[in-house]
This record gives structure tokens, sequence and C-alpha cells, in this order.
């Protein structure tokens, strides 16, 4: 994509390495989840925040769920159960640089 270079990307050999990293860091995990007490309209994002979305078919393993600093879900009306992955991405996301002041101008 012509885009690609707009972001950083780091590869990691597994989840020790992934969290070993990302407690380096100091950012925060945040799990996106259907399974979160917090609703995402108030949940407090920070420009540190590392966004972790899970298999729509699954979600992620118990021990990656409670590994999370913070669980947000997006609030859907009922009968809705979940979002697609990719949506559910592209809205935290825009929540996320909105409230942290990094959305365009």
């Amino acid at each position: 994509m012509d885009y690609a270079e707009n972001a950083s990307v780091s590869r990691h050999s597994g989840w020790t390495s992934f969290r070993e990293s990302q407690i380096a860091s100091a950012s925060r995990l945040v799990l996106l989840t259907t399974r979160a007490a917090t609703r995402l309209d108030q949940f407090s994002f920070r420009t540190d925040d590392i966004l972790l979305f899970g298999r729509e078919s699954a979600g992620v393993p118990e021990d990656i769920h409670s590994a999370a600093d913070a669980r947000v879900a997006i609030p859907l009306t009922p009968p809705a159960r979940s979002l697609n992955v990719a949506m559910s991405a592209g809205i935290v996301l825009w929540e996320a640089l909105k409230q942290t002041g990094g959305l365009p101008k």
C-alpha cells in the first residue's frame, strides 16, 4: 500500500515477546471485547495505548484477556452481539485519535 510509510510496525515472535515489549514501554494494553464493563464512550484513551482486538470467532484467550490493563466494549443495540473486527478497529481508532488530538486538522 502506498501509505505504509506512515505506519510503524513491530513484529514479535509471540505473546511473551510482545508482552515484554509492552511492559518495557509502559504503554497500556487496551483490549476491545464484548465482555468489557467499560463502554467505548466512557473510556479515556492515552496517546501511548496499545489497542488489541481478538479473533471474530473466539476473541482472545483468557490469559490474554486477564493481562489487559483495560477492557472496552462498543455498545450495541440488542439483538446485535458484535461487529466485524475491521469495523470495530476503525470505530475505536477514530475515537482514540479524537480523544488524543491525533485526528487530521
